[in-house]
């Protein structure tokens, strides 16, 4: 059986590493050992915060709401509970793109959220 020489390919497989590695701090970035594993935790780290990024901007938008809301002399919670009862259906990225930039088109959704509100608030619920 003839011999089979592997550096070739192992050569390739650490410079694939340590090419993704670049940019890394001490020996992570020229190590093969430390860059592998680092390169395998920074992975779960992008993995893991792709989906923290999606809270993290809710969180924020929530917050751009409620500042506006609170402008207007309304909570959030009711002002979310308003455009529910009024079947405006508007996500929470655009209302608070509106509530930064555009605060009079953002003040007439509080407006009609109270009103509302106010209407539901007559009739019992069934």
């Amino acid at each position: 059986m003839p011999r089979v020489k592997r550096g070739l390919m192992t050569h390739k497989r650490h410079k694939k590493v340590l090419e993704k590695a670049k940019g890394y701090w001490g020996g992570k970035r020229n190590l093969f050992k430390t860059a592998h594993e680092q390169m395998l935790k920074s992975g779960n780290y992008a993995y893991r915060d792709r989906r923290n990024r999606k809270r993290d901007f809710r969180r924020l938008w929530i917050t751009r709401i409620s500042a506006g809301c609170r402008a207007q002399g309304m909570q959030y919670c009711r002002f979310i509970a308003g455009l529910t009862q009024a079947g405006i259906q508007l996500d929470r990225k655009v209302m608070a793109e509106m509530a930064a930039q555009d605060p009079n088109s953002f003040n007439q959704l509080v407006a009609l959220a109270a009103s509302a509100l106010k209407s539901g608030e007559a009739t019992p619920a069934a």
